[in-house]
């Protein structure tokens, strides 16, 4: 996390584990303070409200996610092995943290407006990661010359967001990383050249 302070963190923690256990309007900060070990008026130092705590914690595992996404795509030098790697990553964050997976993939959904617009700001640096996979393939003659970058963004997005979202939906029962390479077939048949 980009704040190193113990305490940010410890909240920032706390904060998903109690809002996938209680839902976002039933997560109390007293139970956030509470989980995190520190009196409530500790997170009011750190924090203004609890939209602020939700908003936060999101950019800071998104801010990791994409970090680690672009450490892993370093070394990978096709725009195939790119996708695949975003696809795998994307479903491994989850799998390694469901109570993140939760909140991602339920509690962010909000219908406030303002809410939602915050959250498309901070989903813009892993859009850039994908729209950079687009480019790649496209520069590289993987993916097809007519690819809209849009269309593709959207649908790359879309589909790891659904199947995330279900496998949450359903407790999360089976393995999520087994649909890695389904989806990245799928995916790769949209966009690979034509014969």
């Amino acid at each position: 996390m980009k704040d190193k302070r113990p305490k940010y963190k410890k909240i920032i923690d706390a904060a998903v584990v109690i809002i996938a256990e209680n839902g976002y309007h039933a997560a109390q900060v007293s139970k956030i303070a509470k989980q995190a070990g520190v009196a409530d008026g500790t997170i009011y130092l750190y924090f203004k409200n609890k939209e602020d705590i939700l908003i936060s914690l999101f950019k800071e595992k998104m801010g990791l996610h994409v970090e680690k996404i672009l450490h892993k795509l370093e070394g990978k030098q096709t725009a195939s092995e790119k996708l695949y790697t975003l696809v795998e990553n994307h479903f491994a964050q989850f799998v390694q943290d469901p109570h993140y997976a939760i909140v991602t993939q339920l509690e962010l959904r909000q219908t406030n407006r303002e809410l939602r617009q915050k959250i498309n700001q901070v989903l813009k640096s892993y859009l850039n990661v994908i729209d950079d996979i687009i480019e790649h393939g496209r520069m590289t003659n993987e993916f097809r010359q007519d690819l809209d970058l849009r269309i593709a963004r959207q649908m790359i997005f879309g589909v790891v967001d659904e199947i995330a979202t279900t496998w949450v939906m359903n407790d999360q029962k089976y393995n999520l990383l087994d649909l890695v390479p389904p989806v990245y077939e799928l995916l790769m048949n949209g966009f690979g050249k034509r014969n």
